[in-house]
């Protein structure tokens, strides 16, 4: 049976009893997710083939995105079951362990993304600010062994969200049962921190370096140095708005969120940080949309392999036209 379109918050070991209506979830989220699925999935397919087979030589900055690609397609690929269980008004009819699955994919997603784009960033640091160093420091190699190492942490970070995420008259929780929430709340926060608030800090910090940098007036290279100077101002741009549009939105409400529900404030404050909580959910699952963006953009090979293969299909239509006319 469906669950109830009311939403209710109990702690047993005292009489803090809130209910609220969370019919609004049940067309924004599904409606949502549909078009991250749709939209996503069509542009990390385009960016996962040009990466795979149009690009021979891969930069450190190509195999970041390759990762970057992976996590966000992994998660797009849980998002017809949420899209089912959200549009049947919180009725989870698969098992609890796929629960534990699509919840660990969603935080894996969140902030493997968070991580590799910080990689990106920083990567982008070094070339523009120290680009000597940088030749000794950043190669294909070490950028595999940073992926993996990445990898690694966010697997091993958030691998309690499998203990954590648990269902209950067929709602599977997106934090966790009631009776484990206060221990919920600690682990949250300790990852808020440790994944996104640091993380966030070195991009803003890799990223104000690097402005100051480019507005550096120079006349070394000419129309190639502006060239290189607007996709560097383009990658930082895009980065910026997935941190400030997609991850900052979330991480605030669910902060404010759990916390007013750890110290008890009243239904009114409880109610309305749950909805902004709700709504910015989408905006983190937008990430998956916006990154490959940054592949086609600002990515390194990605236009010099577009063009090539237009110059080759414009070679060949030349070639077809001159014989034609011969």
């Amino acid at each position: 049976m469906a669950a109830l379109n009311v939403s209710s918050f109990i702690n047993s070991s005292s009489q803090y009893h809130c209910k609220f209506n969370e019919d609004f979830k049940y067309i924004l989220l599904p409606v949502s997710y549909g078009v991250v699925f749709i939209v996503g999935l069509v542009l990390n397919v385009i960016a996962l083939y040009s990466i795979l087979f149009r690009i021979k030589h891969w930069s450190p900055n190509t195999i970041y995105m390759l990762n970057l690609n992976v996590c966000d397609t992994l998660y797009i690929l849980t998002l017809p079951f949420l899209i089912y269980y959200y549009a049947d008004k919180n009725d989870w009819p698969f098992t609890e362990p796929f629960c534990k699955l699509i919840r660990f994919l969603f935080y894996t997603n969140l902030y493997g993304s968070i991580l590799f784009l910080s990689c990106i960033s920083i990567h982008r640091f070094l070339g523009i600010c120290h680009p000597v160093q940088s030749m000794q420091w950043v190669n294909a190699r070490r950028a595999r062994y940073v992926s993996i190492l990445v990898w690694v942490i966010v697997l091993i970070f958030q691998a309690p969200v499998l203990y954590f995420s648990r269902t209950t008259n067929q709602v599977c929780h997106d934090t966790t049962s009631q009776d484990l929430f206060n221990y919920f709340m600690v682990y949250s926060s300790a990852i808020s921190v440790i994944l996104f608030v640091i993380p966030f800090a070195l991009v803003l910090v890799c990223n104000g370096l690097m402005v100051r940098k480019l507005l550096k007036p120079t006349t070394i290279g000419g129309a190639t140095s502006q060239r290189s100077k607007q996709k560097s101002v383009k990658m930082i741009v895009i980065v910026l708005l997935v941190f400030i549009l997609c991850f900052l939105p979330f991480h605030l409400t669910r902060s404010l969120y759990y916390s007013f529900r750890y110290v008890k404030v009243n239904c009114t404050l409880l109610e309305g940080s749950n909805i902004a909580y709700k709504v910015t959910r989408p905006l983190a699952s937008a990430n998956s949309c916006i990154d490959p963006i940054l592949y086609f953009m600002a990515g390194q090979g990605f236009r010099q392999s577009l063009n090539k293969k237009h110059r080759q299909s414009q070679r060949k239509e030349e070639s077809k036209c001159l014989s034609t006319s011969l």
